[in-house]
């Protein structure tokens, strides 16, 4: 049966060595990783981080966040991620501007790739490379960072037109005074023609 290794301090902050580190930084160096056994990790973001991401990701408030999955190797140079995202985010409705909670449980899946030639595309019938777009597959580095993935995950998964309960966006009209406002349907289309036809004229051909 094979055992498991705990990342250590996954719910600290960075060190203070590390001042280039973003506040959600949690490098696990590959070459500390062991091959035979997976390495299991949890990320329960402190209240300071928490903030440092809302406003990177641009939303109110940020909670009860927790990342955790393991890492496994593939192969004998490959690396795979599982994991499931959990977190309540706070961000203003787009039609009334209240604030919104939205609950984001996402899986979370990465597959880390030695052989970085794989994404450099391969030409196709017409001699045009077409790039590989499987975005679960990263190019392999000596780091491999939970707190970027986790950063990005999230960042996906949050609603990008958040709306409060019953919100809904109501047509706006713009004119000059005195004249009459124009309707979404004189927008559309051959608006002008089938006017024409309903009043019974022609348009004149040429």
């Amino acid at each position: 049966m094979l055992s498991t290794m705990e990342a250590p301090n996954m719910t600290n902050d960075p060190t203070p060595q590390s001042p280039a580190l973003a506040p959600w930084a949690h490098p696990m160096r590959v070459a500390d990783l062991a091959q035979r056994t997976e390495t299991k990790f949890s990320i329960i973001p402190s209240a300071a981080v928490l903030k440092a991401i809302a406003a990177d990701i641009d939303v109110l408030t940020l909670k009860k966040m927790r990342f955790e999955g393991k890492l496994s190797a593939r192969g004998k140079t490959d690396w795979a991620l599982v994991a499931k995202l959990g977190a309540t985010v706070t961000q203003n409705c787009v039609v009334t501007l209240v604030p919104v909670n939205t609950r984001v449980d996402v899986p979370v899946q990465r597959v880390f790739i030695a052989d970085h030639s794989v994404f450099e595309g391969e030409p196709n019938e017409d001699g045009e490379i077409e790039m590989h777009t499987d975005e679960t597959r990263e190019p392999l580095q000596g780091v491999i960072d939970l707190g970027e993935i986790m950063l990005e995950a999230l960042a996906l998964a949050v609603p990008l037109y958040p709306r409060a309960d019953g919100a809904e966006l109501e047509s706006a009209q713009f004119t000059a005074p005195g004249t009459t406002p124009m309707q979404d349907e004189d927008a559309r289309p051959f608006a002008g023609l089938a006017n024409l036809l309903k009043t019974g004229d022609k348009p004149d051909k040429k």
